[in-house]
């Protein structure tokens, strides 16, 4: 046998079957999130990290909890649609404080 081939059978003996694996996931009620799930929380996130970092800078607390908010709330949500509706609330929040400042 060649190398290669060794290779490939021992990578696909520690390999485990991914497909089986996902659907035993499912059985349990745990599912991956979706990309735009991901892409919203890590968009958010990347916004009340700025937020946050600009609350603190200038003393404005209430900018600052709202970037808190922002970091925090993705991990409390699975629900794509309302990750995305919750943190433009949020974003919509910041916007407005910022213009009362």
């Amino acid at each position: 046998m060649h190398a290669w081939t060794l290779r490939a059978a021992a990578s696909e003996a520690r390999t485990p079957n991914v497909v089986n694996e996902l659907s035993q996931l499912k059985q349990l009620g745990i599912e991956l999130p979706s990309p735009a799930y991901l892409a919203g929380a890590l968009l958010f996130g990347l916004i009340g990290w700025v937020a946050f970092r600009m609350g603190r800078k200038n003393g404005q607390r209430v900018t600052l909890w709202l970037g808190v908010a922002l970091m925090v709330y993705p991990y409390g949500i699975s629900s794509t649609w309302l990750l995305y509706v919750m943190g433009c609330a949020l974003c919509l929040a910041i916007f407005v404080d910022q213009k009362r400042e």
